[in-house]
């Protein structure tokens, strides 16, 4: 097992929910407003998420590097009565196919500096003409942020952090709906509290 996985593997092996059970914010608002498909969330950790989608009757798929995240999101599942089909490993490795979503949520989905746009790019390919992007992570200017208060959490490296400009090089045959780098106030479970800067982006496939 690579550090990459252990270190996830720590994080949501405890009783306690590392973010929360509740959605993210951004998240909720964008899909209460589109109507119900096939929807995919990548590095999905303990399911918070891809629960709350398929309590709106999205058809949800995700996927993870941690066995202990997937174990708490069937979990959480079971709880909400709903179903995922959840997936552990790396991207290229799983089970999916050319466009088979109609929307893709990438929430704190911050995949390793070196591979991040690569993964950006074979996850565009599961995407149907006219899906949509739901995009939250932190920006570059984080770091500043994260400087003055560790509890707000995130890569504390900043090349794994995001600009609105890498978002326009990873996905250019998108419509922008939205992209905006943004100050918001984060209050998710243990590892998300307090001011941070983030990219949020809404795109749909041209």
């Amino acid at each position: 097992m690579n550090n990459w996985t252990q270190r996830w593997d720590d994080r949501y092996s405890s009783e306690e929910f590392a973010y929360g059970e509740e959605p993210n914010n951004y998240l909720k608002e964008q899909l209460e407003k589109l109507n119900p498909g096939a929807i995919l969330f990548p590095a999905e950790g303990e399911g918070r998420n891809a629960i709350f989608a398929a309590k709106l009757d999205w058809n949800v798929s995700a996927f993870d590097i941690s066995e202990e995240g997937k174990n708490k999101a069937i979990r959480l599942a079971v709880a909400n009565n709903v179903s995922i089909d959840y997936q552990v490993g790396e991207l290229e490795t799983l089970d999916f196919h050319t466009d088979q979503f109609e929307a893709i949520a990438l929430i704190y989905a911050h995949f390793p500096a070196e591979i991040k746009s690569a993964i950006h790019k074979q996850l565009d390919k599961l995407l149907c003409k006219n899906g949509i992007i739901i995009f939250e992570a932190f920006s570059k200017k984080h770091l500043e942020y994260l400087a003055i208060n560790e509890k707000v959490g995130g890569p504390k490296d900043i090349e794994s952090l995001f600009s609105i400009e890498e978002i326009k090089s990873d996905f250019p045959n998108y419509e922008i709906i939205e992209l905006e780098e943004k100050e918001i106030e984060l209050n998710e479970g243990l590892f998300h509290n307090g001011k941070g800067s983030v990219i949020r982006f809404i795109g749909r496939k041209k």
